[in-house]
């Protein structure tokens, strides 16, 4: 199994979290969305997307995280990532979803750099845009956990919600957004980096870290 990504990529951050929480051996391959390496036409054949990550496994090329995490839940289910229930399932999708759909999205590079070349964002503006989305987001996620957190986000183990939660987290640091508004979500992230597979997920541990 090949997880081809970006040390920094919020998005195959959380596959490297999931391939840890279920003990699944992998190989990195670094596409370093800086030099613009996505674009280089052999990757854009394996994604014509020209984003990260893929994860190449079983004889498929698998693109998207989302589907990337429902695919090994799908066929490593142990340790579950979602719980057994149908309305506590759709409860944990939710909560990933604010994360990957709505906030995500709107602060990663592409947008980012649109936001400077296209717009002239200063830092301070970029910063503030980054911001206003994790905000939101993070607001609507702090209630829920209040509702459906033990621990982590949902219950007292982590789900496909916390693995897309950290990678936020770490985001929202790089933006310098203050935290300390969200005591349950700071919470859930020690929780979280005290497990060896997110810690080992971080992006600062992996080899093509700066």
């Amino acid at each position: 199994m090949i997880l081809h990504g970006y040390w920094r990529s919020g998005a195959a951050y959380r596959v490297r979290i999931a391939l840890n929480l279920k003990g699944v051996a992998h190989e990195q391959r670094a596409i370093d969305l800086r030099t613009g390496a996505q674009r280089d036409p052999a990757w854009m054949a394996r994604n014509p997307q020209g984003m990260v990550p893929a994860l190449e496994a079983d004889g498929l090329i698998l693109t998207q995280s989302p589907a990337i995490l429902e695919w090994l839940e799908e066929t490593r289910p142990e340790p579950p990532l979602l719980p057994r229930e149908s309305g506590d399932r759709a409860a944990v999708r939710a909560m990933a979803a604010i994360v990957a759909c709505d906030v995500h999205p709107l602060n990663n590079l592409r947008v980012l750099t649109a936001l400077r070349t296209d717009f002239r964002a200063d830092a301070d503006q970029v910063n503030a845009w980054a911001d206003r989305w994790i905000s939101a987001g993070f607001d609507a996620l702090e209630r829920l956990v209040e509702r459906h957190g033990a621990g982590f986000c949902f219950g007292a183990s982590p789900t496909v919600a916390d693995v897309n939660l950290i990678p936020q987290m770490y985001s929202a640091r790089r933006f310098g957004v203050d935290r300390s508004r969200w005591p349950r979500l700071s919470a859930v992230e020690a929780a979280a980096l005290a497990l060896p597979a997110f810690a080992a997920a971080h992006p600062d541990q992996q080899p093509d870290a700066d």
